[in-house]
Order: structure tokens, then C-alpha cells, then sequence
């Protein structure tokens, strides 16, 4: 595939023009974007469906209905549990962090040789409670704002409503939206980008649809197993260990951190570790063994610092939406990449060049 002069920069020119774009309308993208996923975790169900003999429509239906009732439990079921954990993680921190000033930095002190009363953790107890004494204040006038100003009311209903709307759309013509941007690209490079989309399109599908039933299921035997064990923010936990595991060992490790700490400062007995560290264990076996070789493999191709990077970069670029967009669009580019490596290999560029049967005469001569 060989771009002439003109589709080089037109291409360049379509870039930064989507770029642009994306920067001045990052503000109503969201409830956009959050369909366009949604549509695109759903339309291999409808695929199969169809492929069964049934019609689009109906397979349409049937999948936003299930996908509808399983965002709705979540919501309803388990959002509440977490607030009150949240709310109970509020009101007890002032109290862990004085156990802390207490028994853990005397000993850390001693272990680092620092100056007596250099560690302080009283100033942020201080602000903890100061804060949360007003939370409620804070709260009610933040609802009394919402729901004075009509505007805002009126916009974060209109993304509500937006979000089922638009994907029950999506999800009914996504086939016939990607057959239309393959036939406006040209003939000539139209086999090529199309190869590279496939591509693209299946690490995308190993790792967004795989990892999220990963990140559930790991943060469901998180939060079960410390549950059993007895900590207080078991699901606070082990949902946040869950959600960060997209990173390989990132939710391991700081489930663990979390865990650990929240179970000394709740029993403030070491053993009780032991617990938290064979839940972690079984959670990290589970995943290794059973979960990521099935759902996920190896096909996102994307190393775990590149991952961090993405969210990072996205986020810091376009905020909540770049976090969004952040690994399909590193998942795209990493098939880009790759693309262009082996392009780069079979190249004179990079391939020594073969010496013909007149080098070897000039070089006699």
C-alpha cells in the first residue's frame, strides 16, 4: 500500500481535523462514547443471533434488554453498598489515622531514624474531621444547587436518557455504520486499513469484553473472601482491587496494600494478614489460571507500563473522556505500530543490500 503525495496529507490533514474535534466537543461526548461501547460490546451477541436465524430487530431487542437489566442491578445493587461504605470509611478514618500516629509511625521512626514528631499525621486527621462535619452541609447545598439551576438538571437528565437511546441505535445499524466507512475510504488502500481494523478489532474485543468480566469476577472473590474474613470495607476493597486490574498484578497489589492496612488498623493484630494475603492468593490463582487464558490471553499485545501511559496521557489530554478512549485508541495504534515494524523489516532500508555480479567486477577492477 503506498499513499500518493496527496492522501499523505490529507490523511495528515482528516488527523488533526478529528483531533480538533474531539478537543472542542469533549464536553458532550460522554453519554456518545459510553454508547458507542456498549454498542460495541453488544453486537457480536446480535451477530450470533442473527447468525441463528434471527431477525436484527429481535436480536437487537433481546440483547439491549439483558444488557439494560444487568447495568440496572449494578446500579441498584450495588452502588448503595458501596455509598455506605464510603460513608462509614469517612466517619472511621479519623480514628485509623490516630492509631497510626499512635503505634505505626513511633515504630517507623525508629525504623527509618527520623526526628520524633517529623512523621505528623495529625493535620490530616485534623482536616478529615473538620470536612467531614460539613460534608452534609456540603452535600445539601450542592442539591439545593442542582436542583435550582433548571440548565443542570435538564443537561445530566438529557445524558441519562441519551445513553440507552443512542446505543439501542448504534447497536441495531453498527454493521451497516462500518460498512459505510469502509466504502468511503479508497480502493487502493481500502484492503489494507480493512486488514488492520480486523486486527485491530479482535485484540480490542479480547481485552475490553474478556477484562470486563475479569475485573468483575476478580472484584466479586475480593470482596467475598474479605468479606468472610471480616473487614469492614470488604467491597469497598475488593471492588477497587477489581477495577484496577486491567493493569496485570496492579489490582493484586493494591488490594493487598489496602486490605493489609484496613485489617491492622481494624484488629490491630498482625496475624489477621494471613486472611487477606490467602483471599489475594486464591484471587490471583483464579485469575492466572482460570479467567485471563479464557477471557483475555495475550492478544491485546500491550505491555503494562504502555497501559498505565495510555490512561495517564489520556487523561491528562482530554480528561474523563481521553480515560475513556484511552486503551481501544493505544489497542489501535499498537496494530498500527506493529504494522509499520514489519513494513520497516522487509524494507531496503533495514535489508542489507545484495551485491550483483557487477559490484563484483568493479570491485576487481
Amino acid at each position: 500500500m503506498r499513499l500518493t503525495e496527496s492522501q499523505r496529507w490529507f490523511a495528515f490533514a482528516l488527523l488533526i481535523l478529528t483531533g480538533w474535534l474531539l478537543y472542542l466537543l469533549a464536553p458532550i461526548l460522554t453519554p456518545f462514547l459510553i454508547a458507542a461501547f456498549l454498542a460495541y460490546l453488544g453486537d457480536p451477541l446480535v451477530d450470533r443471533l442473527e447468525a441463528r436465524g434471527w431477525s436484527r430487530t429481535w436480536a437487537v431487542t433481546t440483547v439491549f434488554f439483558a444488557m439494560t437489566v444487568i447495568i440496572a442491578f449494578l446500579i441498584l445493587a450495588v452502588a448503595p453498598m458501596l455509598q455506605k461504605q464510603l460513608i462509614l470509611l469517612a466517619k472511621t478514618l479519623p480514628q485509623y489515622l490516630q492509631w497510626l500516629e499512635a503505634h505505626a509511625l513511633p515504630w517507623l521512626e525508629q525504623s527509618l531514624g527520623a526526628t520524633p514528631g517529623q512523621l505528623e499525621l495529625g493535620t490530616v486527621s485534623n482536616w478529615v474531621t473538620q470536612n467531614w462535619s460539613t460534608a452534609s452541609g456540603l452535600a445539601s447545598n450542592v442539591l439545593n444547587y442542582a436542583t435550582k439551576s433548571g440548565g443542570f438538571v435538564m443537561t445530566w437528565i438529557a445524558n441519562l436518557l441519551l445513553i440507552p437511546v443512542v446505543t439501542f441505535y448504534l447497536l441495531r445499524d453498527w454493521d451497516e455504520f462500518m460498512a459505510g466507512i469502509g466504502h468511503l475510504l479508497p480502493r487502493d488502500i481500502e484492503p489494507e486499513v480493512a486488514h488492520i481494523a480486523r486486527d485491530a478489532d479482535q485484540r480490542l474485543a479480547a481485552f475490553l469484553r474478556g477484562q470486563l468480566i475479569v475485573m468483575f469476577a476478580l472484584g466479586s472473590i475480593y470482596s467475598i473472601g474479605l468479606w468472610l474474613v471480616g473487614l469492614k470495607f470488604a467491597l469497598l476493597i475488593g471492588m477497587l482491587a477489581g477495577i484496577v486490574s486491567f493493569v496485570p498484578y496492579l489490582g493484586f497489589i493494591v488490594g493487598i496494600l489496602a486490605a493489609g492496612a484496613a485489617v491492622l488498623m481494624q484488629t490491630h493484630d498482625a496475624l489477621q494478614l494471613l486472611p487477606v494475603l490467602a483471599v489475594f492468593a486464591v484471587g490471583q490463582m483464579v485469575e492466572g489460571m482460570f479467567l485471563t487464558p479464557l477471557l483475555v490471553g495475550d492478544k491485546i499485545g500491550l505491555h503494562p507500563v504502555a497501559v498505565i501511559f495510555a490512561v495517564l496521557a489520556g487523561g491528562q489530554l482530554f480528561g474523563f473522556i481521553g480515560v475513556l478512549v484511552a486503551l481501544p485508541v493505544a489497542a489501535v495504534l499498537a496494530v498500527i505500530v506493529r504494522d509499520l515494524h514489519r513494513r520497516y523489516i522487509d524494507s531496503a532500508i533495514y535489508q542489507p543490500k545484495l551485491k550483483g555480479p557487477q559490484d563484483d567486477e568493479g570491485a576487481g577492477d
